[in-house]
């Protein structure tokens, strides 16, 4: 694995590998503090991030290597109108290894294509947020102590929210999970989404916009925002903002042994008083992240000798004669990227772009 760009390009064994990696980070600090000295990260950050940008920085510093930080779209040459592919070009010739996070989906895979040092995938748009999931399964795996016969509900934005896209990709490769998808039907869980991880695999599943009639079935609850960015229109945004908020009596069903998660930001979808109550784990999540991302930099640097591939995988069926409409992509804003779609149901002759995912 040269790259981090979508959780699924991690096999069982690679995900197994790295918690059982960050379990030894946790048990012995020690012995890692210098496992990267005399490497670089740059975190090239061009949409805000608090956990996700620190989390990265303080696993790389305690790893005993050094970061090279871009905080904003605005303070690097982006503003200028550079590329991401001249940007991943420049900051090869500076670091060792570079997690990005950016708001049009695919920008990451992009960055991969052109950078010739590993690229981490930190959050693309509504896309994939691949890092965000390692944590999450550490947090299962620590809480749990499995990954299969689990019933995960997931609360809240499912249609923008890309670190649910990302957790149901992950477990959906475990046996006996069940899926609860829980949102209003304005934030349902995309189609291609549900298809390729749930329904393809013949995953067991239902949708309900009722938390609370659901809960007593849950292991876990996943918990997200409604994100304002994703929103094109402000009014659409306050109509569903509100649209679940988890409060004590609405765990009065629940397991005693429920994790309750949240990939953070939280607004008000969960409570205050809920943060006391030994089933919370969003800031256990937190914890876990750095962990996780510890494992990722090690895996990653220790695979910069491999190949690294810069055209499309061996066998895709690609199409260059489409066009791409979702406005998040990344080829709205890098007029030069050719639009390619990927063939992905042969039987449905459906294509999707291989930025965003996007169906033709």
């Amino acid at each position: 694995m040269r790259h981090l760009i979508d959780i699924q390009e991690m096999s069982i064994e690679e995900l197994d590998s790295l918690v059982s990696v960050a379990e030894d980070i946790i048990a012995n600090p020690v012995k890692y503090a210098d496992a990267c000295r005399g490497k670089k990260l740059a975190t090239l950050f061009f949409e805000p991030s608090t956990r996700t940008r620190l989390s990265f920085e303080a696993a790389m510093y305690e790893l005993g290597g050094n970061v090279l930080s871009v905080s904003s779209a605005g303070s690097s040459s982006a503003a200028k109108g550079e590329s991401i592919a001249d940007t991943a070009k420049t900051v090869s010739c500076y670091a060792d290894i570079i997690a990005m996070r950016h708001p049009k989906e695919g920008a990451p895979y992009v960055a991969s294509k052109n950078a010739t040092i590993p690229v981490i995938n930190a959050g693309d748009g509504g896309h994939n947020h691949p890092t965000q999931t390692l944590a999450d399964l550490l947090t299962i795996w620590r809480e749990k102590r499995r990954f299969d016969n689990l019933t995960i509900g997931l609360c809240g934005d499912l249609k923008f929210g890309r670190t649910v896209h990302s957790l149901i990709s992950a477990m959906s490769r475990y046996s006996g999970i069940k899926f609860v998808l829980i949102s209003p039907e304005e934030l349902k869980l995309p189609s291609y989404v549900k298809y390729e991880f749930i329904t393809e695999k013949g995953i067991e599943y239902k949708e309900t916009t009722d938390l609370v009639a659901a809960m007593p079935e849950l292991d876990v609850l996943y918990m997200t925002r409604v994100q304002r960015e994703r929103f094109a229109s402000e009014d659409e945004y306050m109509r569903l903002k509100d649209s679940y908020i988890l409060t004590p009596d609405k765990l009065e069903g629940a397991k005693s042994d429920l994790s309750i998660m949240h990939p953070l930001p939280r607004v008000n979808e969960i409570s205050v008083a809920i943060d006391d109550d030994p089933r919370a784990c969003y800031f256990k999540q937190v914890l876990n992240g750095k962990y996780m991302r510890m494992a990722l930099i090690l895996k990653l640097l220790e695979s910069v000798n491999e190949p690294c591939e810069k055209g499309n995988e061996v066998g895709d069926e690609l199409r260059y004669d489409l066009e791409c409409k979702n406005a998040r992509c990344i080829t709205t804003t890098e007029q030069e990227l050719p639009h390619v779609f990927k063939l992905v149901d042969k039987e449905n002759g459906v294509y999707r772009c291989i930025y965003c995912e996007s169906k033709a």
